[in-house]
């Protein structure tokens, strides 16, 4: 049967043929295949433009500068993510402002974004009380609500009906963080296409790969030019030579990466569609067994896209001696995810201690990732599924 991997992506022939065409060519660097795989993606979203970058962290880095982001403006985001969502608030100067997270779905409760929102438009001590520790003890720390960044968690949408409503009353950007979420629909419409702009990422465990790489999509016909001129050093809309108008960064995707995405983008289907079997085959199993439970959908959720398949543990069980049994069975797990005010360079910087997101914390101590990908069979599931059942 093989041994298990945690993840793994999913390559045919095809992407090898496209990826030597480009080896055979002198454009190894914004050519061709760059705007065939822009075009495929911005047509599957459902969207007018796509530019392609280095990574989704670059892609969400150029979102929050697009959106205006900048010292005193705050970002309203989940706490329950990877740590990219957060981060690249901060490299704008911004200050990321958590909300805590429903716990069936796992992403930004809507009622506590909505409370966000008016206590910091309120100010005083009701808009402190969302700041991070740090600020709450200084005398002036203004921050201004200006964007919200909701994050499709695992690849299961928001309540981005609800979302954008208060985005709308507010005047909020919205820059959605689907980067773990193509090919999911919330309502019948594609995740990505609801804000301002979406990211999505194509790292080797997600949906789709391009090896490294990321893309935003957006209708925006202004934030589609600046997000072409800034992933190229801040160049002029015709790409003079050396003439760069605004500060740029290198965030460019090569022509082979792009390669891979193109070939990926022809199986989208194939590749959504094998996830969801290993999906189905791990949930109908998994009901069976005391002490955990699968993945739940929410309300609205017309796709789940199924980026990993993480199973919350019963309270009672103890996760890290279940993933050090599971090892020993040759089952890897990981714990799926850290919640970001507790890694540490957000401790010591805003000062974030333990129990200020409380249903965060809840869900990130008890939560285990599974091995998954679509090349998975239904006996290497069964596997799993087998030796989980022994171990528990």
């Amino acid at each position: 049967m093989g041994a298990l991997s945690l993840s793994a992506p999913y390559i045919g022939e095809r992407e090898v043929e496209l990826v030597t065409q480009v080896l055979r060519t002198d454009r190894l660097s914004m050519g061709p295949m760059l705007e065939r795989f822009e075009a495929a993606v911005a047509g599957f979203v459902g969207v007018r433009h796509a530019a392609a970058v280095s990574s989704g962290t670059a892609g969400l880095h150029l979102a929050v500068v697009a959106a205006g982001v900048g010292h005193g403006d705050g970002v309203i985001t989940t706490p329950f993510s990877f740590v990219a969502s957060a981060n690249c608030i901060l490299y704008e100067g911004g200050t990321p402002i958590f909300v805590d997270i429903d716990p069936l779905t796992r992403n930004l409760d809507p009622a506590g974004v909505t409370q966000a929102v008016a206590d910091l438009e309120a100010g005083g001590a009701a808009a402190r009380r969302w700041l991070p520790p740090t600020f709450r003890r200084q005398r002036a720390a203004p921050c201004r609500p200006k964007a919200l960044l909701p994050v499709h968690v695992f690849g299961h949408p928001c309540a981005m009906d609800r979302l954008m409503a208060i985005a709308e009353a507010h005047g909020l950007r919205v820059i959605e963080d689907a980067c773990e979420a193509l090919g999911a629909t919330f309502q019948g419409r594609s995740v990505g296409a609801f804000g301002d702009c979406g990211v999505f990422a194509f790292y080797p465990n997600k949906q789709i790969t391009t090896g490294e790489g990321g893309i935003l999509v957006t209708d925006d016909d202004e934030w589609a030019r600046l997000f072409r001129s800034l992933r190229n050093q801040g160049r002029d809309d015709d790409v003079a030579w050396l003439r760069h108008t605004r500060l740029g960064y290198n965030y460019r995707l090569d022509e082979l990466s792009a390669a891979l995405g193109v070939a990926q983008m022809e199986r989208i289907d194939e590749l959504l569609a094998r996830r969801e079997q290993v999906a189905r085959w791990y949930t109908e199993r998994l009901v069976e067994i005391d002490g955990i439970q699968a993945p739940s959908v929410g309300p609205g959720v017309t796709r789940m896209s199924w980026f990993v398949y993480v199973v919350q543990l019963a309270p009672e069980v103890e996760r890290d001696g279940v993933m050090e049994k599971l090892a020993e069975r040759g089952v890897p797990t990981r714990p799926y995810f850290t919640p970001l005010h507790l890694q540490p360079f957000y401790r010591q910087r805003f000062g974030y201690r333990e129990g200020m997101f409380p249903v965060a914390e809840r869900v990130a101590s008890s939560t285990l990732a599974l091995p998954f990908s679509g090349r998975m069979t239904e006996a290497q599931v069964e596997r799993v599924c087998r030796v989980a059942k022994e171990v528990l």
